[in-house]
């Protein structure tokens, strides 16, 4: 059943991801704000294909939680050189896109930034989806059971003689002697 979920969720993400996409195919992005939703749709067509592998049971099948470590580390750098290439492409200059294009050629990347032109849905796909890798299960909760605390007697533990045992070497030495009870206290044993 396992699997099944997982392939079935797959499907809805997959289809899901292609509407989305298909959508972005129809609005016009030679505006500012045309731009924006297309590469908004993409990007949330990535999150879509992530969102269905964790929905689907991907992991372990508890609530949803966001990881820091993984947005912190995984995400924000992503999120900073891919935005740095989309917002390098707007259609028509405004004050994001002049200073990205000219802090590109300050730090000597403004070639590649150019390069990757053809590229960035591709960047805002994969932005979408390294978003929703940041997202995990923390397994099914269980009940806890509080463990009662360790009595406390107030007689002596009794001893079982096992250490009055012969060890290997007497047994086998034949030097087997007679030994003497143990006393505990006022006890024989």
């Amino acid at each position: 059943m396992y699997s099944t979920t997982r392939a079935t969720m797959t499907l809805l993400g997959a289809a899901v991801a292609g509407l989305l996409i298909w959508v972005a195919t129809r609005l016009n992005d030679h505006t500012t704000g045309g731009y924006w939703a297309v590469y908004g749709l993409i990007a949330a067509a990535g999150l879509t294909m992530a969102l269905s592998q964790l929905f689907g049971g991907w992991t372990k099948w508890g609530w949803p939680m966001m990881s820091a470590t993984v947005l912190l580390l995984g995400f924000l750098p992503a999120l900073i050189a891919g935005g740095w290439i989309i917002l390098g492409h707007q259609p028509h200059p405004n004050w994001f896109r002049n200073h990205v294009l000219a802090w590109s050629g300050d730090l000597g990347i403004r070639g590649f930034v150019q390069d990757m032109a053809e590229y960035v849905s591709v960047i805002a796909f994969g932005l979408g989806l390294t978003f929703g890798f940041t997202f995990d299960t923390t397994g099914p909760r269980r009940a806890t059971v509080d463990e009662p605390a360790p009595a406390t007697t107030t007689t002596p533990a009794m001893h079982d003689g096992a250490a009055d045992e012969p060890v290997a070497r007497e047994r086998r030495g034949g030097f087997l002697r007679r030994r003497e009870p143990v006393r505990t206290g006022d006890r024989d044993t």
